[in-house]
């Protein structure tokens, strides 16, 4: 159930979506349908791949994206110039930095179905579960009323996120924020897991090629599940 009251009103509806993505990463990521996938109903899927800075949500939603022919979209591309400088200062965000922006992934996940797209997998790190609320509204949004909204949870300890953060490029994210990432979080609760049953948990603890086979069987129930 959505909690509606620790959510602005102006969440009752979404915005108008923006018809071009705000980056060359998203057109980029238009990837054909590999001739490999497994069969996809015909209706449209939504995943979203979450989890604090540095578990690795970037590298597991350009696979599945590949994998199953699905538009990319990356989250931290879509940050207004206010969020990107106050992370690049070490500020953490706050709800309000992140409605917006909730907003926009939700709207853009909802123009790539429009224009064609069968799937999409979107990054964001919906640290709390009314973050994750307002990604799921996207299935009262879609035209295809049997649409489904997923999550790919990526769990690893704070020792392997310090050490991940800490050793990207170029990255307006600063290692020292992933502590009061981690402060913040939510985990995915009973509520999720057994009534809804939208999210899926994966330890990112292991190898890149033993994370990618426990995606891939998650994601794959999910699709035998929710077709």
């Amino acid at each position: 159930m959505l909690q509606t009251q620790s959510t602005p009103l102006r969440y009752a509806a979404p915005t108008p979506p923006i018809s071009t993505p705000a980056s060359p990463s998203n057109t980029a990521a238009q990837i054909a349908q590999p001739a490999s996938t497994m069969t996809i109903a015909n209706h449209h899927h939504i995943l979203i791949v979450t989890g604090p800075a540095g578990c690795g949500k970037s590298t597991i939603a350009k696979y599945l994206a590949q994998r199953y022919g699905f538009y990319y979209i990356e989250g931290d591309d879509f940050h207004p110039p206010a969020n990107v400088e106050k992370m690049a200062a070490g500020i953490p965000l706050d709800d309000a930095d992140r409605w917006d922006w909730l907003i926009l992934l939700r709207d853009q996940a909802l123009v790539a179905l429009k224009n064609g797209s069968r799937g999409v997998v979107v990054t964001c790190s919906a640290l709390k579960k009314k973050y994750r609320d307002v990604i799921r509204t996207a299935r009262l949004y879609d035209e295809d009323p049997n649409a489904t909204v997923n999550f790919v949870y990526l769990k690893a300890s704070k020792e392997v996120l310090l050490s991940r953060v800490a050793a990207r490029q170029g990255h307006f994210f600063k290692d020292t924020m992933i502590l009061s990432q981690l402060a913040a979080l939510e985990p995915p609760d009973e509520d999720e897991m057994q009534r809804l049953r939208d999210v899926e948990v994966i330890d990112v603890s292991g190898s890149q090629e033993e994370v990618e086979k426990l995606v891939s069987i998650a994601v794959d129930n999910i699709m035998a599940i929710r077709s």
